[in-house]
């Protein structure tokens, strides 16, 4: 039993309350934890009740904490040596083992190039991923490919009436074929009705149409794992949507059967009670991606039987994936299950939201190699390193902030030396790295009774919080929260850092030992945002 638990454990007995909390108090003058359970007994004075119960807890003896009350919360700090015995024991919970979840993330849309747009879910996703296989759960990443639908229809119409050998075709030329489009609808509608036509051959298994859709698809996976490999991402699988169209028939005879869809206007939709109706059969008989989704969830379920689905997709699908939910409700087939869309913000530039159809999409090679380049003028030569630290400052960046907010771009905090940035982690466990080398330090350590100074033990106080702060980010579903936890830590090292001599100083042993805690908990915490943590900087 952790520390954590015998303190709940402890104020069980003496409340007798069944649902105790403890909480890191905003202020670290407050302690390591804190508790209203005092505030929430319904006690006439929950100041006097809270002093009664730290009067009792306090004489509890082998209790890993002392406590104090103040304006009726329960406040507690950890003992010196339970600190000190949390540089060895300080693994993470394995609260998922036996559970199974399946994240959904990435998901860019084939023929179009990978702009910075995909970003957000790309690299929240994997965080997410990364978080909860550290947490001991069956994790399944599914990139769920945007390769089918009337965008399709698009690149057939103007592949064909082009004469152009889509074999020759880059993902660049695509997606110009597919803004060229949109421009000429705009004085052409009519051209939308043409599309939607080449989209049904598709969907009828037209041999030439099929083998040339086969073509673009095979082009930009090609494409996408060559961002992905950079990025560092890797997802278990690629299912597109075409992988669901011989498994919707399925779900249309079951909607029908438990009469949960029914006729409208020539086309088959399902009704809530509570959101606008969606559309399973278009009035000409295509598919929609609703359907696909239903088919997907379908899927899952019969595969993997996942207790969890993550959506990592953007806030412009929130009214789609509430209506999903709630089809998949209505369908009978979930009990437990828990459905999330982790619904992110968009990254804008100073000329406002970015757009596809208008040609208006930045590359995201152009922003990683940018951000390569500016790693390099920071003194990182090795080719390798300014990798790490370039690509790593566009990731951290994106995932410090919490994941539904916008983010403006901002080129300058991305790389601050001395702020809330990737490259300052990385070079704090690069200057703990430094240190450790420089003493050759076994990584051992004799628990002693040290005095310890103010600086240690703010380091030994934020090292203890690790495991619990990996589970909120992932139950949060808040990526951000580590990175907030990583930075205040690698600030109370460098204040550490700065303050004391480490090697040759008094207790050398304790101060290496937590040189070498601070250095595997940063580089343990950005790995699991998905960052590579170079030796030397």
């Amino acid at each position: 039993m952790d520390s954590k638990d015998q303190i709940i454990k402890a104020l069980r007995e003496i409340t007798e309350e069944k649902e105790i909390s403890l909480e890191f108090p905003e202020r670290e003058e407050f302690g390591d934890y804190s508790s209203n359970v005092a505030m929430r007994s319904g006690a006439k004075n929950p100041a006097k009740y809270a002093a009664e119960i730290v009067t009792k807890i306090n004489k509890i003896p082998g209790l890993p904490a002392e406590a104090s009350a103040k304006a009726g919360f329960i406040n507690f700090w950890l003992k010196t040596d339970v600190l000190i015995d949390s540089l060895i024991h300080n693994e993470i919970p394995a609260v998922g083992r036996g559970k199974t979840v399946v994240i959904d993330y990435s998901s860019p849309n084939i023929a179009k190039r990978f702009g910075i747009g995909h970003l957000r879910s790309t690299v929240i996703g994997q965080a997410l991923y990364n978080l909860y296989k550290s947490l001991g759960y069956k994790v399944i990443g599914d990139n769920h490919l945007g390769d089918w639908g009337t965008q399709f229809g698009v690149l057939l119409f103007q592949i064909t009436r082009k004469n152009l050998d889509p074999i020759k075709l880059s993902i660049d030329e695509l997606e110009s074929l597919y803004v060229d489009f949109h421009k000429e609808e705009e004085k052409d509608p009519f051209l939308h009705e043409e599309a939607k036509l080449w989209f049904k051959k598709l969907e009828e298994g037209n041999v030439r149409v099929k083998k040339i859709w086969r073509t673009l698809v095979k082009t930009s996976l090609a494409e996408f794992d060559r961002i992905y490999k950079r990025l560092g991402v890797s997802l278990d699988y690629a299912y597109g949507e075409s992988f669901y169209e011989d498994k919707m028939p399925q779900v249309l005879v079951e909607a029908r059967d438990k009469k949960i869809s029914r006729k409208s206007k020539g086309a088959e939709i399902i009704e809530f009670s509570d959101l606008p109706p969606v559309m399973l059969v278009k009035s000409d008989g295509a598919t929609t991606y609703f359907t696909r989704d239903l088919a997907t969830v379908r899927y899952r379920l019969d595969t993997w039987r996942p207790d969890l689905f993550i959506y990592e997709v953007g806030a412009e699908q929130t009214l789609h994936f509430k209506q999903l939910f709630a089809a998949v409700k209505l369908l009978g087939w979930v009990k437990d299950e828990q459905f999330v869309h982790l619904a992110h913000g968009l990254i804008r530039f100073k000329h406002g939201k970015m757009s596809t159809r208008k040609g208006q999409v930045i590359k995201l090679e152009e922003i990683l190699d940018e951000a390569v380049a500016r790693a390099r003028k920071l003194g990182n030569s090795d080719e390798k390193t300014a990798q790490a630290v370039g690509i790593g400052s566009v990731k951290y960046f994106d995932l410090s902030h919490q994941p539904a907010s916008d983010i403006i771009f901002d080129w300058e905090k991305m790389f601050l030396l001395e702020g809330n940035s990737g490259p300052y982690l990385q070079y704090t466990a690069a200057r703990a790295n430094s240190v450790l080398r420089k003493a050759g330090f076994p990584g051992k350590l004799e628990i002693r009774n040290y005095k310890l100074e103010i600086e240690e033990l703010a380091i030994l106080r934020a090292l203890i919080k690790f495991p619990e702060i990996v589970l909120a980010s992932a139950t949060a579903y808040s990526p951000n929260l580590l990175c907030n936890y990583l930075f205040d830590l690698a600030g109370k090292f460098n204040a550490f850092y700065n303050q004391h001599r480490i090697i040759g100083g008094e207790n050398e042993d304790l101060k290496l030992a937590l040189t070498t805690a601070v250095e595997i908990v940063l580089k343990n915490g950005l790995g699991l945002l998905g960052i590579e943590t170079p030796d030397r900087m």
